[in-house]
């Protein structure tokens, strides 16, 4: 029996050109394959939220996406709104020049303002590791653990690059095996949700849900 991988994703409309339909077809899938959340930029949560009212499915929002260099007050701001609107998680992208400058002080407090804002709901910190060493995502991971983050992520999906079995692996022995690790950005198909869960990942972010879980089904049956 495969791994019950709808239950492990974030389904996600994050284009800027998303409309209205787009949102509602997220969420009726979300529903239909019992995917974890839907994923949406902050504007789109209050409308997410309305359109799930009577269902037990969770909505997350990005903040500061997908550059995370917006100031550390926006960005806290952005989250207490989307809280507000309805946003069970916060997916915030981290300041990128911080981590890479090594201002340790500055790229945890950044983080620490947005995990104050979400009261108690769970952030996951983008890194965007396409763009990153490997000594600079153990330390990106290290120092959002340190600020309170409940997951580190891999990839906006818009930075170039996307999740990799060993960036994953990476990032799994740096915080731990009681922290959270999302695999982000080109994930299309169950073999590679499959490898980035095995790989360590307990969170999938993919506009791809529907085609993943379709597959994995079929899979199942020896089709």
């Amino acid at each position: 029996m495969r791994r019950n991988l709808a239950a492990l994703i974030d389904h996600t409309a994050l284009r800027p050109d998303a409309v209205r339909a787009d949102f509602a077809r997220l969420c009726k899938e979300a529903v239909q394959h019992s995917f974890a959340t839907v994923c949406v930029n902050s504007a789109h949560v209050a409308l997410c939220t309305s359109l799930l009212a009577d269902r037990q499915l969770p909505v997350v929002a990005t903040v500061g996406f997908p550059l995370g260099a917006s100031n550390s007050a926006g960005k806290a701001a952005e989250a207490a709104q989307a809280i507000l609107d309805g946003a069970a998680e916060i997916d915030m992208v981290c300041q990128i020049g911080a981590l890479k400058d090594g201002l340790q002080d500055v790229f945890i407090d950044d983080i620490r303002r947005v995990v104050d804002a979400a009261d108690g709901k769970p952030v996951k910190v983008i890194l965007e590791t396409c763009l990153l060493s490997n000594d600079e995502k153990q330390r990106g991971a290290r120092w959002a653990r340190i600020a309170g983050a409940a997951f580190v992520k891999t990839s906006t999906g818009f930075g170039g690059g996307g999740a990799t079995e060993e960036d994953v692996r990476l990032l799994r022995a740096e915080v731990g095996p009681d922290f959270g690790v999302k695999a982000s950005g080109g994930i299309r198909d169950a073999r590679t949700a499959e490898k980035m869960i095995t790989a360590g990942a307990n969170r999938l972010g993919t506009s791809a849900g529907v085609t993943i879980v379709t597959e994995s089904k079929m899979q199942d049956r020896g089709y």
